[in-house]
Order: structure tokens, then C-alpha cells, then sequence
């Protein structure tokens, strides 16, 4: 008895410690990092295919790479990753992360959207 307590108690413990976590912190209709011409609103087009920026960071044994992912950097990759991208509507922000202790971990921002494109920049 006294293993198999043992034994799931040790599972617990792997288990928990590999797992990693997610926080969708916000969804929104409408986002962007740059200067829109909201009078121009009209004038957008939404590209249907739906777009994901990413921004990490990695940690070796206990040392991370960057001071902190930034959502801002995030947000400002997935617009970007369509030429005359001014901001993307119907996403969400998410946070994500994993770690395990003494090896390697990642922290991350995800943002995902549809591109509104100003085709005067195309």
C-alpha cells in the first residue's frame, strides 16, 4: 500500500511540475499598436485568414533570455504579418507558460486576429 501511495504521489508531483498554464486575458473587437484613421474605418478591409503573434521568452535552468514577453510585441507581429496591417478585429490576447524546475521553461504572449488591411499601404 505504502507504494502505491508512493508511487501516485510521485506522478502528482512529475505531473504538476511539467504541466504548464494559460490565461486568456482579453477578447476584443477591435486592437492596434499603430495610428488608425478612424474616419477612414470605411475604407478597411478584413482579411479573412486568421493571424497569430507571438512574443517569448526562455528560461535556462533559472536564468531567463529577456526582461519579460511583452503583449504589445505580441500584437504588433500579428499585425505586421500582412502587408498594410493597421489592426486586427475579433481576437483574443492570451498568456501562456511552462516550467520545469532547474531546466527549461518559456513564457509567452499569443495574440490571434483577423487583419484589417489599409490598401492605400499595400
Amino acid at each position: 500500500m505504502r507504494k502505491i501511495l508512493s508511487g501516485l504521489l510521485f506522478v502528482s508531483v512529475v505531473t504538476g511540475l511539467l504541466s504548464g498554464c494559460s490565461t486568456r486575458l482579453t477578447d476584443f473587437t477591435v486592437i492596434s499598436s499603430k495610428n488608425v484613421e478612424l474616419s477612414r474605418m470605411g475604407e478597411y478591409q478584413r482579411v479573412n485568414k486568421r493571424v497569430k503573434g507571438v512574443d517569448t521568452i526562455h528560461i535556462i535552468s533559472f536564468i531567463p533570455t529577456g526582461m519579460y514577453p511583452n503583449a504589445k510585441n505580441a500584437l504588433d507581429r500579428a499585425i505586421q504579418s500582412h502587408p498594410g496591417g493597421v489592426a486586427l478585429v475579433d481576437g483574443v490576447i492570451t498568456r501562456k507558460y511552462f516550467y520545469i524546475p532547474l531546466i527549461y521553461g518559456r513564457d509567452w504572449y499569443e495574440v490571434e486576429g483577423s487583419v484589417l488591411v489599409d490598401p492605400t499601404l499595400r
